[in-house]
């Protein structure tokens, strides 16, 4: 069976075939770390995880790239409201992501690249779009022109005669329709010198210069949320052209996850950072609820939906328990073809609740072969979407915090969050040996901390390597 793929750009299921025999490259644009990811940020790290074990469990060889975005706007403005160092909030942000997508079980991507450390592939990148006629410099910023470029607004639809870039103008511009792809130096804020003057890079550059360093020039899969089509993998992808690379082959876009049909954002004051919702279901149902949906649909939140999919699982759940550990055998031919079909996950779902169904009636008849059989079908299905109940991931994590029923998760968080509220209340003091006394304590529980700029976080200390 081939694998076929909603591709955004032709707006067409293509079949999928990599630019390189037996291997597929991967770039997804991450996080922008200004702010504690919430439960929206991170389905894009699950859906992509997905798409990844599907990729390797057809045989290809998969090289994942996921950037960090460092460097923006968004965090130099709110490093400096909360009168901390860009670099440093930034890398606060950074870990809280990491710490999101680890109890999430997504896997580390082949590398991710930060920004910050590609100042000379952009400077190198500007360079050879300037060259080929499709740029300028104008008072130390550089601009991309978008009216010179073949193909612009194939991914969005946008139309060259209605543009806008939506930011704000800078010095220099000769067409409103062209967008910036460096920005000259200002006051307090970090720069990195070019031949055109100091400044720093604005958020196109970035990623289609770290996409093709490590990627090459062509590529087959660029992912990442719907709402990044306009203007940033639209200008990602017009950069490539006029720089004479191919770039991606395929445009591969998720939806986002919205409440009372609006999508989650800071500015709707309805973000559900993943910390907090870690306090009403498991890691692993929490992944399990952001993966069920096709990851092209809008996901609709609500404390119910939420639960509703953390019942699901925990029906999986215990079928498995009731078999005992058994070996992963292989998948079903429907579970396949669901998968096959641009990543079918809920049809996918479906064959695994048929075979749990299936599973409980033959050991309601007393025929064991018969649900171990199927119990081995339904791990190696619920590995592809990363939720195996009896992989090393969620084995050692069963007894973590959160969720609804879990009576004695509640009471180790009690207990634990007044641990670290007398560490907050040592550290304001500079009470430092207290601080340290708690932290080492909870350490050797196995109990990890992360500093969020939401407080201290808590989770057991847990093996994510499970591939």
């Amino acid at each position: 069976m081939t694998l076929r793929i909603y591709d955004s750009a032709t707006r067409t299921l293509r079949d999928f075939v990599p630019l390189r025999p037996g291997h597929a490259s991967v770039y997804l644009c991450g996080a922008t770390v200004q702010s504690v990811p919430h439960i929206g940020h991170v389905r894009s790290g699950v859906a992509f995880d997905i798409l990844r074990n599907w990729l390797e469990a057809k045989g290809l060889d998969v090289a994942f790239l996921r950037n960090v975005t460092d460097i923006d706007d968004k965090i130099i403005t709110k490093a400096a409201e909360a009168g901390r160092p860009w670099w440093e909030w930034a890398a606060t942000h950074e870990r809280a992501f990491t710490w999101a997508y680890d109890q999430l079980g997504v896997r580390p991507p082949s590398l991710e690249p930060r920004a910050t450390g590609h100042v000379t592939e952009m400077v190198d990148y500007m360079r050879r779009i300037i060259d080929a006629g499709h740029g300028y410099a104008a008072d130390g910023n550089v601009y991309c022109s978008p009216t010179t470029i073949e193909g612009y607004g194939r991914i969005s639809g946008q139309r060259l005669d209605e543009l806008d870039q939506g930011e704000s103008a800078g010095t220099g511009k000769r067409d409103p329709r062209d967008f910036t792809m460096w920005k000259a130096a200002k006051p307090g804020e970090p720069s990195w010198p070019t031949p055109w003057g100091d400044g720093r890079p604005g958020w196109h550059l970035e990623c289609s210069a770290m996409a093709t360093k490590y990627l090459g020039g062509e590529f087959d899969i660029h992912g990442g949320g719907l709402d990044l089509k306009f203007p940033h993998h639209e200008n990602e992808a017009a950069q490539a052209t006029a720089a004479g690379d191919g770039f991606a082959r395929y445009w591969m876009h998720n939806g986002w996850v919205t409440m009372a049909g609006e999508k989650m954002s800071k500015s709707l004051g309805n973000v559900l950072s993943v910390p907090h919702v870690l306090t009403l279901v498991r890691p692993v149902e929490l992944r399990y609820y952001l993966g069920s949906a096709h990851y092209r649909s809008m996901l609709e939140y609500s404390e119910q939906t939420l639960a509703d999919a953390a019942t699901g699982y925990r029906r999986i759940e215990a079928f498995l328990d009731r078999v005992g550990a058994v070996e992963r055998t292989t998948w079903t031919e429907r579970f396949a073809a669901a998968m096959d079909d641009d990543l079918g996950v809920p049809a996918a779902l479906a064959e695994v609740h048929n075979a749990v169904r299936a599973g409980n009636t033959a050991l309601a008849a007393g025929d064991r072969d018969e649900a171990v059989r199927l119990a081995g079908q339904i791990r190696a299905m619920m590995a592809i979407l990363g939720v195996d109940p009896q992989s090393d991931t969620w084995t050692a994590a069963r007894n973590t915090s959160g969720g609804t029923d879990d009576a004695a998760g509640k009471a180790l968080d009690t207990l634990i969050r007044a641990e670290l509220d007398r560490r907050t209340a040592a550290r304001a003091a500079k009470d430092w040996a207290t601080a340290d006394e708690v932290r080492d304590r909870l350490a050797a529980a196995g109990i990890e901390i992360t500093d969020t700029a939401d407080g201290p976080q808590w989770s057991l200390r847990t093996n994510t390597d499970d591939k």
